[in-house]
């Protein structure tokens, strides 16, 4: 009775598990006018910036305001990461690229800081 009773208990333990991984994905694909794009729980676009290096942010203070750096949950891992900031906020990054909302995007679906100034681009899943 044992042998039967250990598979049957861990069938809710194995979907608890999956259910838990597929909720670690902190962020959304959705399709916009810039084609496919990364966007958050709310469906506000996603932005990465030129100037940023690898798991670094180059965006403090007035860029912030304008670029406000999406804070990272816990238990980020694969292509999901955070960077520590000097502001000491952990911000999300997808593929070590940190990423930013844009505070002129008003509605879910709004590109509208794709390719400002040529160094900010929408995040391309």
């Amino acid at each position: 009775m044992r042998k039967l009773l250990t598979p049957l208990l861990a069938l809710p333990l194995l979907a608890l598990a999956a259910t838990a991984a597929q909720a670690m994905d902190p962020a959304k694909v959705m399709t916009t006018d810039a084609g496919a794009v990364l966007t958050d729980a709310n469906g506000m676009t996603l932005y990465t910036f030129d100037k940023d290096g690898a798991g670094m942010s180059a965006c403090y203070d007035q860029c912030a305001q304008a670029w406000p750096p999406v804070a990272a949950p816990e238990g980020v891992s694969g292509d999901w990461s955070a960077v520590e900031r000097k502001d000491g906020i952990r911000q999300l990054a997808y593929k070590g690229q940190p990423l930013y909302l844009w505070v002129k995007d008003t509605k879910p679906g709004d590109v509208t800081g794709d390719g400002f100034k040529d160094v900010w681009h929408v995040a391309k899943p």
